[in-house]
């Protein structure tokens, strides 16, 4: 596992303690003296790129980051969605105003999928102040809130990407972790029990690996759920009294992992993501494939 930390301070001036921002929260932000940076990540899988969708209407003041060719590296051997290079990262980020000093919030059409990579990127690069619009766009309209269109440039950033602030696995360590410890397989339930599997080379799931599908960590209205819910959902699944290096977690790509990643840390665990992913190890005929039900 390759691991490292800051000292949980946080540099500017944060939202508040969570990793979250409510809405009502990011409008009195925004219209604050001292706004954070905002940053739009619209995505979908399959789908066209968000620019189109982001220039159509976005929050106030937002710059557009595209998943694909700036939160992550070409598809190839390491999965479809590697970390991105931090050079190409960082002059992404700093193009949409990232400063070291300044708070960051990140958002997306709504389930935070596609915004929780943005957050796990900007942590894992040593930014200390990043939080997640909860519910995203979905949720800033739904509260009648004014939109914008077009994108004005923002002025440039100064941040430089530090990678490493965050733990992450490789393929070994993940079928390690899985034994002896527990990983979280974030996919929807069909795909890891191997029913169905749309886009990656075999159907199946790592062997001991437990199925937490995402769309568990949210509530009806598109939110994640209150924090002590969610611990409740991670014991239950064995996050326990496990210290943060005995968990980790993997979906398909390394994207809505992240999610899951998220979500742990409002429920107050820690984890390391598997950034290729079922991806990366379901290329690699040598691994195996497992089926089914979770164990026990």
């Amino acid at each position: 596992m390759t691991a490292a930390s800051t000292d949980g301070s946080v540099a500017g001036r944060p939202l508040d303690g969570s990793p979250l921002v409510s809405v009502a929260e990011l409008a009195t932000a925004l219209d604050s003296a001292d706004p954070p940076v905002l940053l739009d990540i619209r995505w979908q899988l399959g789908g066209p790129p968000g620019a189109g969708e982001f220039a159509a209407g976005h929050l106030p003041g937002a710059q557009y980051i595209d998943l694909d060719s700036e939160l992550a590296a070409l598809p190839g051997a390491a999965g479809r969605h590697p970390l991105p290079d931090p050079e190409v990262f960082g002059a992404a980020v700093r193009r949409a105003g990232v400063r070291a000093d300044r708070p960051v919030v990140v958002y997306d059409a709504g389930p935070a999928t596609s915004a929780a990579r943005a957050w796990w990127l900007l942590r894992w690069s040593g930014h200390r102040d990043v939080r997640v619009l909860d519910g995203g766009l979905a949720a800033w309209r739904a509260a009648g809130l004014p939109e914008s269109t077009g994108q004005t440039p923002a002025p440039a950033g100064d941040f430089e990407p530090a990678p490493g602030q965050l733990p992450t696995l490789d393929a070994g360590q993940a079928a390690a972790l899985a034994r002896i410890g527990l990983l979280l397989d974030a996919r929807a339930g069909e795909r890891y029990r191997g029913e169905v599997e749309p886009i990656d080379p075999r159907a199946g799931h790592i062997p001991g690996a437990v199925s937490a599908p995402t769309t568990e960590n949210l509530g009806p209205d598109g939110r994640f759920l209150p924090a002590a819910a969610l611990a409740e959902r991670f014991r239950a699944l064995g996050a326990g009294d496990r210290k943060a290096d005995e968990v980790g977690v993997y979906c398909g790509s390394g994207v809505t992992a992240a999610h899951e990643l998220l979500a742990l840390t409002v429920a107050g665990f820690g984890a390391a993501l598997y950034p290729g992913s079922w991806s990366e190890w379901s290329a690699d005929p040598d691994n195996p494939a497992a089926t089914g039900h979770q164990p026990g």
